[in-house]
């Protein structure tokens, strides 16, 4: 059965996007006052959309995304959270005058009111150009900035062998996003420079086909650690995206993609666990297929977790973080640790002067950094690649290091 295309977002979105830009030209006439203003500013408007509108349709014909359609796509979004920005700005400064106006009864003499201030209209511009600027190095530096984020957890129930114990996570490399193999080598020298005891992978190794790693290989398969590397799968990982000739070549692509985890060195865990040991004591490390709510729900925790104790220290690998909300910070086998990603903290936001905020959190309560419940730590990456969006600004790859130690060493030291 062919999907109904439902077009009423689409026309609220087309009318809302026209009166933010009749707002937007409304403020530009108090600083430029030319008659070809109005002209060339709908012109522009009315090729961008119709530029949007045609690759759109490409795609939806051919099924890939080609350089035309990343140009158009990052022009508007450019273009569009620009806009938005310069309005805010607007906005605010037009909320201020009219306030001001109401409480002085508009008595004062010889003073315009209802005219903007150029001044504040010159700043909202300013706003603008800034906010392309960061876009432009978003899309040109920001999506190879990587980062190293560090945290300590302290645990009562840790083996005391492990005290100490180090690990490196990355998650969705996204490899058929990557068009610079230099600057992704050098996020590779800074995971092998942490020197952790262990590597941890959680999933979206490529976009949609296996094929996406190959030009890799030779940069992950660098990545080592004393306890092993392992990984897991994530949504993208099963070609769910993209239409295959047929159902066994989509089997076959995950077949294949399995075997390249293998050729990189790492070991995948599916809904399975492996024992870490360490001078006779041990910690359980698990790792379950992709489960997140509205992208597949196919791991399943109890056979990873089949002949493991409930006091044995655990730590699960699970890409998407819905997951640990919907059955793993209650499951009755606890399970101190659970690394996710998945949300990549949309590539955009701020996190900076003690904000933080993404225009993910309206789609996870929870979506970059630790989180705990129920004595129980969560800690989601934001992402070593790209998709989608062919940048990053504000929220920037995230190379995660996490240091384990035990509560009561520490505490009588």
């Amino acid at each position: 059965m062919k999907r109904r295309f439902n077009i009423l977002p689409i026309l609220v979105f087309v009318a809302f996007f026209v009166l933010i830009n009749a707002y937007i030209l409304s403020g530009l006439e108090t600083i430029i006052h030319s008659k070809l203003l109005t002209p060339v500013f709908w012109i522009f408007i009315a090729l961008l959309v119709a530029a949007l509108a045609i690759t759109i349709r490409r795609v939806r014909g051919s099924g890939g995304m080609d350089k035309y359609f990343q140009i158009v796509i990052h022009l508007f979004l450019v273009v569009f959270v620009a806009e938005l920005i310069f309005a805010i700005f607007l906005f605010i400064g037009d909320i201020y005058r009219t306030v001001l106006a109401i409480t002085s009864n508009f008595q004062t003499a010889g003073f315009n009111w209802l005219a903007r201030s150029t001044a504040w209209v010159d700043f909202s511009l300013v706003m603008f150009s800034f906010t392309v600027l960061l876009f432009i190095y978003g899309i040109t530096r920001g999506k190879y900035a990587y980062r190293v984020i560090k945290h300590t957890l302290y645990f009562d129930d840790l083996p005391k062998s492990f005290d100490g114990f180090t690990l490196t996570q990355i998650s969705d490399v996204h490899a058929g996003s990557f068009t610079n193999p230099k600057a992704v080598q050098k996020g590779i020298d800074l995971i092998n420079a942490q020197k952790s005891d262990l590597f941890v992978f959680t999933g979206d190794l490529v976009n949609n086909a296996s094929s996406e790693i190959v030009p890799y290989i030779g940069h992950f398969s660098q990545i080592k650690a004393p306890f092993g590397q392992y990984s897991v799968l994530g949504n993208h990982d099963y070609g769910d995206y993209i239409k295959w000739p047929t159902e066994a070549d989509k089997v076959k692509n995950l077949q294949q993609l399995k075997a390249y985890h293998a050729d990189l060195g790492f070991k995948l865990l599916l809904d399975e666990h492996v024992e870490l040991t360490k001078n006779g004591q041990k910690i359980i490390l698990a790792g379950v297929e992709n489960w997140g709510i509205g992208f597949g729900e196919r791991g399943d925790l109890k056979k990873a977790l089949s002949n493991t104790e409930p006091n044995d220290f655990k730590i699960l690998l699970s890409h998407d973080p819905s997951h640990w909300d919907a059955q793993v910070k209650e499951f009755p086998s606890k399970i101190q640790l659970t690394l996710a990603g998945h949300t990549h903290g949309m590539q955009f936001g701020i996190e900076a002067f003690g904000i933080k905020w993404s225009p993910v959190k309206y789609r996870y309560k929870h979506w970059a950094g630790l989180k705990t419940e129920n004595d129980r730590y969560l800690n989601i990456n934001r992402g070593f690649g790209f998709l989608g969006f062919s940048g990053r600004v504000g929220i920037w790859p995230e190379i995660t290091v996490i240091e384990l130690k035990c509560k009561q060493a520490s505490a009588s030291r």
